[in-house]
């Protein structure tokens, strides 16, 4: 296996496509360039125009490429699709005494994947998580390898993507002349990047507020155990908004991002009589609108999309309000007062992520978390890939899936 020392990620995301291109110096990773370009052809990470995507991508790779003085081969891809699909098996094997050996898991994983082919031909595996193993009715986060054992149950959680979609995402790089190395989910690499381990192993809930869509990702014992997304955003209030009061775009994005999201002491925006006032209108004739109409509007649609939310969280079988932790990020967490609003809604305390990082930071924390994931590879993930030999350190389920240095 060639390991290659430049290594680039690139994120594709609902407005943008960021680019960046590391190097490893002595397992030290060097930044040697960034871009960031508007992203054109793909809606939630699915193309749809290939031409426009295939161009826009090409931008944003050959702008990193110029900066770093360097030609990519093969570049690493962070995206989230609301196609994304998470199954769990658990499956079990009698070992009737005897001590637990890497066959039985072996077995375990490969019946776990034969049957998820089984029930969809038309998926491609992008992550395969171990979460739990069961040893005669004991809980082993690590591979209970040696171990004396009746029955041996395994928790495994698959992330997969439709075959074509895969194809299409595959078919716009090599229209760039660059090959795809690997697929990982922006969900993923996010709380890699932004929460800390001990949150991960002890069990915690990302929510990505983006820009046309919402992630939930679901972690315990350090591994990825259910992932959902919905075509919903932040950028539906302001269609709303725009729809309903007959605004243009920018006015309606003008009040969002001015609204207070408590629903109170919003009198940078409404006059004395609480209407919106006239300054608001840049883009759209005058007229008036009360502040009750525009607060439902907004109200409504988060509802909605906070409703959805707690839906998706409780299917993952997590007690939201047992302590564990919740955590906002995503450009729709910016707007004022929203992570309160969350914990309002959801009776139990929301922490916003970024603000705790500076504005380039943010920018690339999915691409930073992917560096960590390609680099150290992750430890409850069973297909795990290194990049330089001293941190090549081949996992368990790597060995059990054939990938060898």
């Amino acid at each position: 296996m060639s390991l290659e020392t430049e290594i680039g990620i690139i994120e594709i995301g609902d407005k943008n496509l960021k680019c960046v291109i590391f190097k490893l110096n002595n397992e030290s990773p060097e930044i040697l360039s960034t871009s960031i370009v508007k992203s054109e052809g793909i809606i939630n990470g699915t193309v749809i125009n290939s031409k426009r995507a295939s161009s826009s991508i090409r931008s944003c790779i050959g702008a990193a490429e110029e900066k770093a003085k360097i030609l990519l081969k093969k570049i690493n891809v962070v995206l989230e699709q609301p196609d994304f699909l998470s199954t769990t098996f658990s499956k079990q094997r009698k070992i009737n005494g005897s001590k637990i050996q890497k066959e039985d898991i072996e077995f375990l994983l490969n019946e776990a994947k034969k049957e998820l082919i089984l029930n969809d031909t038309n998926q491609s595996v992008v992550h395969i998580f171990n979460h739990n193993y069961i040893v005669d009715g004991k809980t082993f986060i690590e591979e209970p390898i040696e171990v004396y054992a009746n029955d041996l149950s395994h928790e495994i959680t698959f992330i997969t993507i439709p075959k074509n979609n895969l194809k299409n995402i595959q078919q716009v790089f090599y229209d760039c002349d660059i090959e795809v190395d690997r697929l990982i989910s922006n969900t993923f690499a996010l709380a890699v990047q932004l929460i800390n381990n001990n949150n991960l192993n002890i069990g915690s809930i990302l929510i990505n507020f983006d820009y046309e869509k919402t992630s939930i990702g679901v972690f315990k014992n350090l591994a990825f155990i259910h992932s959902s997304t919905f075509p919903v955003g932040f950028n539906h209030i302001t269609k709303d908004l725009s729809k309903v009061c007959s605004l243009g775009l920018k006015d309606s994005l003008g009040i969002k991002k001015n609204i207070n999201f408590l629903f109170k002491d919003n009198h940078d925006l409404f006059d004395g009589d609480g209407y919106l006032k006239k300054n608001y209108f840049n883009e759209s004739n005058y007229r008036k609108i009360s502040e009750g109409l525009i607060l439902k509007i907004i109200k409504t649609r988060l509802d909605e999309i906070l409703s959805i939310i707690k839906k998706r969280m409780l299917s993952s079988g997590l007690n939201i309000n047992s302590g564990i932790e919740i955590f906002l990020t995503g450009d729709g967490s910016h707007l004022s007062n929203i992570d309160k609003y969350f914990s309002i809604f959801f009776g139990t305390d929301i922490k916003k992520l970024d603000k705790n990082f500076n504005d380039y930071e943010q920018n690339f924390n999915s691409c930073f978390g992917a560096l960590k994931i390609i680099q150290e590879g992750w430890e409850t993930e069973a297909l795990p890939k290194k990049i330089t030999k001293k941190s090549y350190k081949i996992g368990f389920f790597a060995k059990i899936f054939g990938l060898k240095e």
